[in-house]
């Protein structure tokens, strides 16, 4: 994973490496010519789920952008292989769809943000900007969707394990920052709120979930919420 530690580094003074995938060729071509001529490298484009995960293996792309209604497999399925086998690479879905239940599906398959076609160019842009960096965007109003849905799934009662670990300690710092993660803070604001580096909440970020044994900020979250640190 080392290589997607120092990920962060090369997209703050350099070009960050994106790949397309869209069912509709003029669509997808036309996304991609956008986000080339903002200063992405466009590494790899896909027509259906399937060629997707082949081609997003060996392209190794920083973000993929994402549509959710896709042949041979659904977007959240592509999403839920590929960020599985690298918990590193970031999903933006860019889709038609508002609708809640796609939302939600999409963010609990491992997408970083979701974005709605409607959106302009420079939106577009500034989201896969955001998204590589690790910070979640969303469409205007999903936001607070996510959110919701985080504190809904905390509050369900988890299954009991049996000679269930106790957790690890997390550091103070740790501990601070997973409060703001909880409360829906990017990884910008978190930097701000706590006069730290973004790389720094990021590196605390990921130490977390190596704590833990989480494997994306969906799970992070919830943890969180559960312990009701984002009422603190």
């Amino acid at each position: 994973m080392s290589e997607r530690n120092d990920m962060s580094e090369q997209q703050t003074a350099g070009t960050v490496k994106v790949m397309v995938v869209d069912d509709h060729p003029m669509w997808r071509d036309a996304v991609a010519r956008d986000l080339a001529a903002a200063g992405f490298d466009v590494v790899a484009t896909a027509g259906d789920g399937p060629q997707a995960v082949r081609r997003a293996r060996a392209a190794a792309p920083d973000v993929l952008v994402l549509d959710l209604n896709l042949p041979g497999m659904p977007g959240v399925q592509v999403c839920k292989e590929l960020v599985g086998a690298d918990p590193g690479l970031r999903v933006l879905v860019l889709s038609a769809s508002g609708e809640h239940a796609d939302v939600l599906e999409a963010v609990k398959s491992g997408a970083t943000g979701y974005l709605l076609k409607s959106a302009s160019t420079q939106e577009l842009s500034e989201a896969v900007r955001s998204t590589a960096a690790g910070d979640p965007v969303f469409t205007p109003g999903l936001a607070g969707l996510v959110l919701g849905e985080y504190r809904r799934l905390a509050s369900d009662p988890a299954p009991a394990a049996s000679g269930e670990p106790k957790a690890p300690q997390l550091t103070e710092r740790e501990t601070e920052v997973l409060r703001l993660v909880a409360k829906g803070l990017s990884y910008k604001q978190i930097a701000e709120r706590l006069v730290i580096s973004h790389r720094t909440v990021q590196n605390h970020v990921q130490n977390t979930l190596g704590k833990l044994q989480l494997h994306n900020r969906v799970e992070l979250v919830r943890y969180a919420i559960e312990r009701g640190l984002d009422d603190v």
